[in-house]
């Protein structure tokens, strides 16, 4: 396992040093052999075994095939979980979008940090980052009619894409078991909430066009009544179960084929204790 912190890393030689600060420099939050063998002045035989050493001694790691990211000086667990792991996922595969419990994070709909970055995206991918410790990357594969609602963000290392708040809503619903589960998607609507613009997420309801998502969402509006702000409650919680498409959706896609049927949404609700239920 690669070394994590300022203690623990392997000395630095001044040549690599600068080399180091000079791909920081760039802006660039993932290089390749090429951008190394650049800025080191070296042919690759040297390049290569230099960049070895980098990763042993805890300097760079690997987090994809052929592509490498210095390592910030505070990374550890909760470093390795922050924008950098947002801008590395987002080189990973392509088009992608930061999303799902991650971007729940992110908006600060819930304090649970997830030791997985979700990455939504149209192109197939199977493989994770396995180089950096105590973090891992989901790829979640969706049709490309489901691929929108995205914001662009900068960071010091770079740029990512992440679900708009309203787009992570609607994924939260669709997908609740990439978020913590449904139990922990109730609890985040409180806060999730507070800040929508309510006539976006209609026209993201329409776009995604999935009955499940109008059952999941309006059972658990009304479940959590006032503390959830709806603007229009009445209409707009009428104008969803017109939306309603026949048979009964499970209220948590990853349960088992049991429990009451709600008829109002057309629900099975193979979930309990959720919050808000007395």
């Amino acid at each position: 396992m690669h070394k994590t912190n300022k203690e623990a890393r392997g000395t630095l030689s001044a040549s690599l040093a600068r080399v180091l600060s000079e791909l920081a420099a760039r802006g660039q939050p993932i290089f390749d052999m090429d951008d190394f063998v650049e800025v080191l002045g070296a042919d690759r035989v040297r390049a290569k075994k230099l960049l070895y050493q980098l990763r042993q001694s805890g300097w760079v790691s690997r987090t994809g095939r052929g592509k490498y990211s210095i390592i910030p000086l505070e990374a550890g667990p909760e470093g390795f979980w922050s924008e950098d792991a947002f801008v590395i996922a987002c080189h990973l595969a392509q088009p992608s979008s930061v999303a799902y419990w991650s971007a729940c994070h992110y908006w600060d709909w819930t304090e649970q940090t997830p030791r997985t970055v979700f990455v939504q995206t149209t192109m197939r991918k199977a493989s994770t980052a396995r180089d950096v410790p105590q973090l891992s990357y989901r790829f979640v594969q969706v049709r490309l009619h489901k691929f929108f609602g995205h914001v662009e963000r900068t960071t010091t290392r770079g740029r990512f894409t992440i679900t708009d708040q309203e787009k992570t809503l609607v994924d939260a619903v669709d997908h609740p078991q990439h978020c913590g589960g449904i139990r922990l998607v109730a609890a985040m609507l409180p806060e999730a909430t507070s800040s929508l613009d309510w006539e976006k997420v209609d026209s993201y309801l329409q776009q995604l066009n999935s009955g499940a998502v109008y059952k999941r969402l309006g059972f658990l509006v009304e479940l959590l009544g006032p503390k959830v702000e709806l603007t229009g409650r009445d209409k707009r919680l009428l104008r969803w179960r017109r939306r309603l498409t026949g048979g009964y959706a499970p209220l948590d896609p990853g349960g088992l084929a049991a429990g009451n049927l709600n008829s109002r949404w057309r629900l099975r609700l193979n979930v309990s204790a959720l919050p808000g239920e007395e």
